[in-house]
């Protein structure tokens, strides 16, 4: 994984634990509502796993955000 990947898979993860604990969602909750396990949740917490486009949908929609901004959030994490 180069660099550039890296801080891209850092910002998504900052982004989703972050609006997750804004919230109020244990991983568990997240990961039930969105239909995963709260393993892969957490290995994505914890940058071990990269997303696919319709995990990142599915995980906005559960966290209350339109999609296009939660890749905006992630966007501002690696420009900030």
């Amino acid at each position: 994984m180069d660099r550039r990947e890296a801080d891209i898979i850092d910002a998504f993860a900052r982004v989703l634990q972050a609006r997750r604990r804004e919230m109020g969602h244990s991983q568990e909750e997240l990961a039930h509502r969105a239909g995963l396990s709260t393993s892969y949740v957490s290995l994505l917490e914890s940058r071990k796993r990269q997303p696919t486009l319709t995990v990142m949908v599915r995980l906005a929609r559960e966290l209350d955000m339109p999609f296009s901004e939660f890749i905006v959030a992630i966007e501002n994490k690696i420009s900030g």
